[in-house]
């Protein structure tokens, strides 16, 4: 079942909490707000270097590896 990780997203390293916590993809929304439209391109960058720091080609990859860190 696809999660969508939603709330409190204005970094790459929130959204990438919710990516290893299970969410195949996150929504932004608050966070355009106050961070204006690059922030989405700031996100993705930064998303990149994470995933790379943690040897992952992909997303698809790093989507639940941490989900452990939940339970």
């Amino acid at each position: 079942m696809p999660l969508i990780g939603v709330g409190g997203v204005s970094t790459a390293r929130d959204a990438y909490a919710k990516i290893r916590a299970g969410a195949c993809a996150v929504q932004l929304y608050t966070g355009l707000v106050y961070g204006g439209l690059s922030l989405a391109a700031r996100i993705a960058e930064g998303l990149e270097a994470h995933l790379e720091q943690d040897g992952f080609q992909s997303v698809s990859e790093a989507v639940g590896i941490g989900a452990q860190d939940w339970l």
